[in-house]
C-alpha cells in the first residue's frame, strides 16, 4: 500500500538521508527533537494502521524508520526514567511510581543522583537542552520544594510543564516554568497547545551555532478525556461502525504497512474479557454511544497533538534547521484500561492486534510506535521503511550519544541498550534478552521465547513469538525445559537489578504503608 501523498507535504524534501548522516559527513551534530505521547496505543497513529488522521507524525515515518518491535516498560515513570537515563528503571530507583519513596534502592519514587540523565550527557557533548511536559520523575513530597531532581536541575536548561502527569488539560497542576511554579491560566488553556507554545519558544530563541535538544513529553490522549467540542464532533461519525469492524481495519492496514506478519489472523483476546470479548452489537445503545463519544474525544486529543507537531517542524523550518534535525517520536507505554469498561473497548481498539494493557508487561503494555527520523530525508532514498528488529526504550540514549559523535560500542557509558542507527544503516540489531517487572506483573523475552506472568503469585506462560507474535498460547507444559532456563534469567536480573522483592498492595494501600513506616518523603539524602 502506497501511502497517500499528501503525508510528504511536511518536510522539504532534500539530498540528506538518515542513512548518509548515519554513515558519516561532515555535517555538524544534528538537532535532536524527542517527542513522546503518554497512554497511545501501538495501533493509534495512521502510520501503525488507525483511522485517526496523523499526516505530521505519518510524513515522519514516511521519510524514516518505523520499528515494528518497539518496548517500552508498560508504565509512565519507569518508562520515563528509562527513556532519561538509558538504564532499567529499578537501576536508578523508580521502579514503580512518583507516589511515594519506600527506601528501597529501586523504588525511590525519582530517578537517583548517581546516574546521568540524557540532558547531562548532552550538555557534555555540546549540546543545549530543552523540556516541554510531562516529567513525572520527581517524588511527589516533593513538589513545592526543589530537591535537585527538577528537569532544570537535571540538565535540561530550560522547563516548561507539570512535574506530575498533570490531571487536567485546562489547568495542569503542579505546572512550572523552570523553578517557578504556575498558578494563573488563561481560560482558553489546553495542555497539548501551550506544551507546544513553550517548544517553539525554546526553538526561535535557540542560537544557531550550537546543537539542540528538545524533548517534547506530551500529556495527551491520558486520561481524563478532554478535547474542544468541535474537535470531538469531526471525528463521531468514523467511530459509529463500532470497535470490530475499527479493529479488523486497522489489523489489514498493518499487514499492508509490513508491520504485522502478512498472512496472520487477527486474534480475540476474550481472556482479559473474563472469558469472552463481547462483539459490537452486543452492547446497548447507551453503551454504544458512550464509547463512540469517549472514542471521539480520544481520537481529536491525538489529531491536537499531531497539529503540534506540525506547527513544531514548520518552526525548526523556518529557523532554518530542519535538514540537521532527527525527530524521534514514540509513546510511553500501551493504552489504559483504566476508563471502566467502555475504557477496556477502548484500549483493545488502541492495542490492535496486542493482548492485555499499560501497567502490565504483555505487549498491549508494553509495545508501542517508534519512528526515527532525519528532518531533510529524501523520500526516494530509503526511507519510509519497517524495522522488525526488537528494540527498546532504553536503546534511545545510546542513539541520541550516537548521534552526537560521542558513543561507540567501545565507549558506551556503561548502558545496556545500543544505538538505532545501527537499524538505520542496516546492520540490524541482533538477537538481545529483555526484561520486564512491574507491579509484579513480569517477562523476559530471549532468542524468540518469552516468559510472562500477570502478577507475582500468578503462573508463568510460556510463548513462542515466531508462532504466537500475539501471546495467544501457554505453551509452557510442552517446552518445561525453556521456561525454567527463562525464568532462571529472570531471577539473576531482578537479583542484581534492585527489583526485589516484589510488591503488589494495593494503590493507595501501598503509598499509606511506605508513608508510616518512612516519614521522610522530601526525596533528598
Amino acid at each position: 500500500m502506497k501511502p497517500d501523498a499528501s503525508v510528504f507535504a511536511t518536510l522539504a524534501l532534500v539530498s540528506v538521508p538518515l542513512c548518509q548522516y548515519a554513515q558519516g559527513t561532515s555535517q555538524q551534530q544534528p538537532n535532536i527533537v524527542l517527542i513522546m505521547c503518554d497512554d497511545m496505543g501501538y495501533s493509534d497513529l495512521g502510520c501503525y494502521g488507525s483511522e485517526i488522521r496523523t499526516p505530521h507524525i505519518d510524513s515522519l515515518a514516511a521519510n524514516g524508520l518505523r520499528f515494528s518491535h518497539f518496548l517500552n516498560t508498560g508504565r509512565s515513570c519507569p518508562s520515563r526514567a528509562s527513556l532519561l537515563t538509558g538504564h532499567y528503571q529499578h537501576d536508578v530507583g523508580m521502579g514503580w511510581m512518583t507516589a511515594v519513596d519506600e527506601h528501597r534502592p529501586g523504588y525511590r519514587g525519582q530517578v537517583c543522583r548517581e546516574v546521568p540523565t540524557i540532558a547531562e550527557r548532552m550538555k557534555e557533548a555540546g549540546y543545549m537542552t530543552y523540556m516541554a511536559g510531562k516529567w513525572h520523575l520527581t517524588l511527589e513530597g516533593a513538589f513545592g520544594s526543589p530537591n535537585g531532581s527538577y528537569p532544570v536541575q537535571r540538565g535540561f536548561d530550560r522547563y516548561y510543564g507539570c512535574l506530575s502527569g498533570g490531571g487536567s488539560y485546562s489547568k495542569p497542576k503542579p505546572l512550572y516554568s523552570g523553578l517557578n511554579k504556575i498558578d494563573s491560566l488563561p481560560d482558553d488553556y489546553y495542555y497539548t497547545v501551550a506544551l507546544t507554545d513553550s517548544a517553539i519558544k525554546f526553538v526561535r530563541q535557540h542560537p544557531h551555532d550550537v546543537p539542540m535538544f528538545l524533548y517534547v513529553a506530551h500529556y495527551a490522549p491520558h486520561l481524563p478525556l478532554e478535547a474542544p467540542a468541535a474537535r470531538i464532533e469531526q471525528c463521531l461519525a468514523r467511530y459509529k461502525c463500532g470497535y470490530d469492524e475499527l479493529r479488523s481495519r486497522r489489523f489489514e492496514r498493518q499487514k499492508l504497512l509490513g508491520l504485522m506478519p502478512y498472512g496472520s489472523e487477527m486474534p480475540i483476546h476474550d481472556r482479559e474479557f473474563d472469558g469472552r470479548r463481547p462483539a459490537w452489537d452486543e452492547l446497548t445503545e447507551v453503551q454504544q454511544n458512550e464509547w463512540i463519544r469517549s472514542m471521539a474525544t480520544y481520537a481529536a486529543m491525538i489529531e491536537i497533538v499531531d497539529e503540534q507537531v506540525g506547527r513544531l517542524i514548520d518552526v525548526i523550518r523556518a529557523e532554518g534547521m530542519l535538514d540537521n534535525t532527527v525527530f524521534i517520536f514514540l509513546s510511553d507505554n500501551g493504552a489504559s484500561n483504566e476508563g471502566g469498561y467502555i475504557g477496556q473497548l477502548m484500549a483493545d481498539l488502541s492495542n490492535t492486534p496486542y493482548r492485555s494493557y499499560k501497567q502490565w508487561c504483555y505487549y498491549g503494555g508494553t509495545a508501542s510506535p517508534l519512528i526515527l527520523a532525519y528532518g531533510g530525508a529524501a523520500v526516494g532514498s530509503g526511507q519510509g521503511k519497517v524495522c522488525t528488529d526488537m528494540a527498546h526504550i532504553i536503546d534511545i540514549v545510546p542513539t541520541c550519544l550516537d548521534l552526537a559523535g560521542i558513543y561507540s560500542p567501545d565507549n558506551n557509558y556503561g548502558l545496556p541498550g545500543v544505538s538505532l542507527m545501527d537499524a538505520v544503516v542496516g546492520t540490524g540489531l541482533g538477537g538481545r534478552t529483555f526484561y520486564f517487572e512491574h507491579q509484579g506483573s513480569s517477562a523476559v523475552i530471549s532468542d524468540g521465547w518469552k516468559l510472562v506472568r500477570r502478577g507475582k503469585d500468578a503462573p508463568w506462560e510460556l510463548i513462542e513469538l515466531c508462532r504466537d507474535p500475539f501471546e495467544m498460547y501457554d505453551v509452557s507444559v510442552e517446552h518445561p525445559d525453556v521456561a525454567k532456563h527463562l525464568q532462571s534469567l529472570w531471577n539473576e536480573w531482578a537479583k542484581d537489578h534492585k527489583v526485589l522483592p516484589l510488591e503488589d498492595k494495593p494503590w493507595t494501600e501501598r503509598i499509606e504503608y511506605y508513608k508510616r513506616l518512612n516519614p521522610d518523603q522530601s526525596g533528598i539524602e
